[in-house]
């Protein structure tokens, strides 16, 4: 079986799961934070501005701790950076007592700024861990179907925390669990020996710009991802107050996340024939297609069945959106371009959720508004198709063998 297979694989267990729990905060914090301010005296709209500044510094710095890693290695980077995440998430709480909200502010935005870049570290170590494509292709597939479950195990725990303790104490276990999972992934062996493969494809010198057209025009329509995301988190808030039931709030996200998780395990148990470009604009036209059923402007319960669908294709959308970025990058790069992915879906998704947030009290418009970003990626990918194919890659000298991997431990 190929799940058994990869998780049999040395190492793989241990980094999945270290990932996992490190990524943990990413869906803790910003509620941890959010009921932290609002139990401190604050209001929830000052509570949601920390919030929204802690995730903001994280998306915003990927790109760069992406670039100090395929300079100077991934352990050297994680374990300094939730070093100092954890130890402002723990000094939040006393803000209020020796600086108040100016010193609060200064210890968001730093603590976001320096959340590990775990997501973009996973994917490059990949290569090295797991030669065999069709195992990389199953790891990469589990991987990212994996992460909508942290937003939704990650606010759960957060409120049962603060419930039982107090907001602080939701804030310390976040804490936690981002240094003891990012030390479980930097200390092992394929994270410490891992260094960027400089060396050159097929006697040529490596191509050192990464903004080049492929690239670019892929990061711009993986916006349209993250719009739909975005849009898609605040419809179910709206859905909530119209039908006067709290928890679809929570519950339709729920359903969108899990059908991410089905998607990806049924994506990875099998190869899939066609070119990477192909497979990612034909689960974008799916994603699309599964928006559709919104305009119809279901209940309750068809609503929370209805995003479903969208959610089993996102996670074929992300894994090519990877695969395509890794024979797009110039050599020695690669991790930074995952993290300019990551970049790219975040800064769409907050686009979406403001966006949503003004046309909310428009039922069709707010349900309409996730099959629009998605209709923007696909158009977006249809046009670059040329720069994103076999033909593209080419004129770039970005041929390789499949079962090469690109970064090699030494």
């Amino acid at each position: 079986m190929t799940y058994g297979a990869v998780l049999g694989s040395p190492y793989v267990a241990r980094l999945l799961g270290g990932t996992l729990t490190g990524r943990l905060p990413n869906g803790m914090a910003p509620v941890a934070i959010l009921l932290w301010a609002t139990a401190s005296g604050s209001s929830i709209a000052v509570g949601g501005l920390f919030s929204a500044l802690y995730g903001l510094a994280s998306a915003l710095a990927q790109p760069v701790k992406g670039r100090l890693m395929d300079r100077h290695g991934q352990s050297a980077v994680h374990l300094p950076a939730a070093l100092l995440n954890s130890a402002l998430l723990v000094a939040l709480p006393f803000s209020g007592t020796y600086g108040g909200p100016g010193l609060a502010t200064a210890l968001v935005v730093v603590g976001g700024l320096a959340a590990p870049p775990l997501e973009a570290g996973l994917r490059a170590l990949w290569p090295s861990v797991l030669p065999d494509p069709r195992l990389r292709h199953a790891a990469l597939a589990l991987d990212t179907g994996t992460q909508g479950l942290l937003y939704i195990v990650g606010p759960l725990l957060v409120a049962a925390l603060a419930s039982a303790y107090n907001p602080a104490a939701a804030l310390a276990v976040t804490a936690a669990l981002g240094l003891v999972g990012t030390a479980a992934v930097a200390l092992s062996p394929p994270s410490r020996r891992w260094r960027p493969d400089r060396s050159k494809d097929r006697g040529t010198a490596p191509v050192r710009r990464l903004a080049t057209p492929g690239v670019t025009l892929l990061f711009v329509s993986l916006t349209g991802i993250g719009f739909a995301i975005g849009a898609m988190n605040v419809w179910s808030v709206s859905m909530a107050g119209r039908y006067e039931q709290d928890m679809l709030a929570g519950i339709i996200p729920a359903a969108f996340s899990v059908g991410s998780f089905v998607g990806g395990l049924i994506y990875g148990r099998r190869t899939w024939s066609g070119t990477t470009t192909r497979r990612l604009i034909v689960a974008t036209a799916a994603f699309l297609g599964g928006w559709f059923p919104l305009l119809a402007l279901p209940g309750p319960y068809a609503a929370t069945a209805a995003v479903a669908l969208p959610g089993a294709f996102l996670t074929i959308v992300v894994a090519c959106a990877y695969l395509a970025t890794d024979a797009l990058a110039p050599s020695g790069r690669t991790t930074e371009a995952y993290a300019w992915l990551i970049l790219s879906i975040g800064a769409g998704q907050a686009a979406g959720t403001a966006l949503a947030g003004r046309l909310a009290e428009h039922p069709l418009a707010s349900a309409a508004l996730p099959a629009a970003g998605a209709a923007f990626t696909l158009t977006v990918l249809l046009a670059a198709r040329r720069c994103l194919g076999p033909s593209g890659h080419a004129q770039r000298g970005r041929h390789r063998r499949p079962d090469a991997g690109r970064h090699k431990a030494p």
